[in-house]
């Protein structure tokens, strides 16, 4: 085990998770805002909010206005809960939505309706909101919801996919929030976990204007090829959707959104920048391959093994993003387990790489794991304990396989969301 570089790769790791923690991002963006929420000329100010990093949001706009604020709802993935005083957070399933988040999203939608033009609403929306705020329209059913969510996922949707079609199943996402919540004014502070930090997309947009449409959320469920796996209601609302026989989402130009302020206060170019920083500190030629990494998790893995070979002595290849899984097997993993164990079945000992891959919310897939850590040894090491690596991967069971190698980055909940970091090392 090349464990000097397993060393320096978890101390980038850690660096890269501490550009993510989100009081000092809140801080920053409630001295830049031009609303001030401390203003005493709101009569109520009103919190609420979703996302994994969303209840330390919360404390932290505790810690800033303290008693300014009136009353606040956040929804939280089970295990992110953090202390606070008048802000109420709630647990709910992540990523499959369940009743604990739709009753959490209707209570929001019913509480916000009641603003007035003299009250201030403040949203906190981190990735994972879309999934912890599930407002089904009727007939739709959460169980059904949850049905079109597994099999999109299986699928290997991305997140713009998954969420077009979510927000029109929905009475809370695609700006339908920011439309409960008109006349009030409404300030959203967003940590992204998307690509290009799109605002309609990051927790499915509940306060930003609806680019998609029924017909491309209809395009999604045949271009993954379940469009006649979903539930009959599901498909019956996207095609009479695109026929123009149901309300759209609010677009651009709506009257909901002539009050709403939406500011992005933290992305994955932060976590990347700080890796890149750590890495030079620690003597390492750091190189930023991209904020925006997308594709099959095993295939950029290859490619990036290869581009890392190249690499000089002393080189650590950085790159932000994040990847999607094919769910062909029945094992359990991730997308950064995946891209790792893709990674350790290319590495040899002459390559004297070591590859790192982590989400930095702490939770990669439906698994207690962030990520993992390998190297050229990962493979034996693993086989001594279980089965062959290729058929692991070929299971989708990198988890299993990584558990047993000892590889695995286990952080718990970081309350932070800012896309996955992926490290490749060259001693």
């Amino acid at each position: 085990m090349h464990e000097a570089s397993r060393a320096d790769a978890r101390a980038i790791w850690r660096a890269a998770l501490g550009a993510g923690n989100v009081g000092p991002l809140v801080d920053r963006a409630l001295q830049r805002l031009s609303v001030d929420p401390t203003h005493p000329s709101w009569r109520h100010v009103f919190v609420f909010g979703c996302g994994k990093a969303s209840g330390a949001m919360a404390a932290a706009f505790e810690r800033a206005l303290g008693q300014r604020i009136t009353e606040g709802l956040v929804v939280v993935k089970d295990g992110y809960t953090v202390p606070t005083r008048c802000i109420v957070l709630r647990e709910a399933g992540h990523p499959v939505p369940d009743a604990r988040g739709q009753a959490a999203a209707e209570a929001m939608v019913h509480r916000v309706r009641s603003a007035g033009a003299e009250d201030l609403v403040v949203f906190l929306v981190s990735g994972g909101g879309s999934a912890l705020t599930p407002a089904p329209v009727r007939p739709i059913t959460l169980a059904e919801k949850q049905e079109t969510t597994r099999l999109l996922l299986g699928a290997g949707a991305t997140i713009n996919e998954l969420n077009a079609v979510r927000k029109h199943l929905s009475l809370f996402k695609g700006g339908q929030f920011a439309r409960a919540a008109a006349p009030a004014p409404l300030i959203a502070l967003i940590l992204s976990d998307v690509i290009g930090d799109p605002l309609d997309v990051i927790a499915s947009g509940p306060t930003a204007p609806d680019p998609t449409t029924f017909a491309d959320a209809l395009t999604v469920l045949q271009q993954r090829g379940v469009a006649y796996l979903v539930p009959t209601a599901v498909r019956a609302r996207l095609e009479a959707g695109a026929r123009g026989e149901v309300e759209e989402t609010p677009k651009a130009g709506d009257p909901a959104f002539e009050r709403v302020t939406n500011v992005v206060i933290g992305n994955n170019a932060l976590v990347v920048d700080a890796a890149a920083a750590e890495a030079a500190r620690l003597g390492y030629r750091a190189e930023v391959l991209t904020r925006g990494l997308q594709g099959e998790a095993r295939e950029v893995a290859r490619e990036l093994v290869a581009r890392a070979r190249a690499l000089p002595q002393r080189a650590c290849l950085i790159a932000g993003g994040e990847t999607t899984v094919r769910v062909q097997g029945k094992g359990k993993g991730g997308r950064c387990q995946e891209f790792a164990l893709a990674a350790a079945l290319e590495l040899s000992a002459a390559d004297r790489l070591v590859a790192l891959a982590a989400g930095t919310d702490g939770t990669d897939g439906p698994t207690d794991a962030a990520g993992a850590i390998v190297d050229a040894s990962t493979v034996a090491r693993g086989e001594r304990v279980g089965r062959a690596a290729r058929a692991a991967l070929d299971d989708n069971d990198a988890y299993t396989f990584l558990s047993g190698a000892g590889d695995l980055l286990v952080t718990g909940p970081t309350n932070t969301n800012l896309l996955d970091v992926y490290l490749l090392l060259r001693d």
